[in-house]
């Protein structure tokens, strides 16, 4: 349910960060860079990263995020749904007409 401070919304086209990071992160490789689509917030909790790291860290929201499985491998008719982090995302700006 989106709480009315979550940065996006269902149906948001987002792009997840390119970063490798030393140490821990729960945004997977295959997933760095590519284009997704929010499907829906999926509560607040401190990012994993932090916890790794004994750090308190506050909470932020974590999205259900779909990418079409041909985008992340090459390859595939079906789509793979990752729960991130907004920390992990940036919106994608719509080309203008």
């Amino acid at each position: 349910m989106t709480t009315g401070t979550d940065r996006f919304a269902p149906g948001d086209r987002v792009r997840t960060r390119s970063l490798d990071p030393a140490g821990h992160t729960r945004l997977p490789r295959y997933a760095r860079g590519a284009v997704g689509v929010i499907v829906e917030p999926a509560g607040s909790h401190p990012l994993a990263d932090d916890r790794a790291r004994g750090r308190v860290g506050s909470a932020q929201t974590v999205y259900h995020v779909r990418f079409a499985a041909a985008d992340l491998f090459g390859a595939g008719d079906h789509t793979v749904t990752v729960e991130l982090w907004e920390d992990y995302l940036t919106p994608v700006e719509e080309d203008a007409p």
